[in-house]
């Protein structure tokens, strides 16, 4: 199985692709699409959609795995980084992906075992997990990482056809 993980964002959204195997996780690329800070927002949605869609038929994953979206204090960005999370889901949508949401408490007890670890402990353990040299840069690539390791481990039982 191969799986998208996806930590959304406007600005920033980390991507990992991970084939798993029901016992081991390659991984098969890593990164970020980011976008310029000050450019109308609807061309920061669009270039987020094309460059997933890029990514999506790159590595041509069987799901997506990403993150569920809570609201902190600041709405307005809890609701930009939606829309950009909508355009995501979208262009998964419409590639045909399977589509599965964690919350970041669901993750950390995925990857670490303990559902209130410190991103620290997570971004360690991902590295270790998937026997990189180093945690993944920016930080959101990491946790992209974490949320298909996630995945990986909640779906032992799904079966993919």
């Amino acid at each position: 199985m191969i799986i998208l993980g996806i930590d959304p964002g406007y600005a920033i959204v980390g991507y990992g692709v991970l084939e798993y195997n029901g016992y081991s996780f390659k991984p098969l690329g890593y990164g970020a699409i980011t976008t310029v800070a000050g450019a109308d927002f609807s061309l920061r949605l669009t270039d987020i959609y094309n460059d997933m869609q890029t990514v999506i038929h790159k590595f041509k994953p069987d799901v997506m795995s990403i993150e569920k979206l809570f609201f902190n204090t600041n709405q307005k960005t809890g609701i930009d980084v939606a829309q950009a999370r909508g355009v995501i889901v979208l262009a998964a949508a419409q590639s045909g992906l399977k589509i599965c949401e964690y919350t970041p408490l669901q993750v950390k007890q995925s990857v670490v075992g303990y559902g209130r670890a410190e991103k620290k402990q997570v971004m360690e353990m991902t590295r270790t997990i998937l026997g990189l040299k180093s945690v993944p840069k920016p930080d959101d690539t990491a946790d992209a990482l974490a949320l298909a390791i996630c995945h990986g481990h909640s779906s032992s039982a799904i079966r993919y056809e």
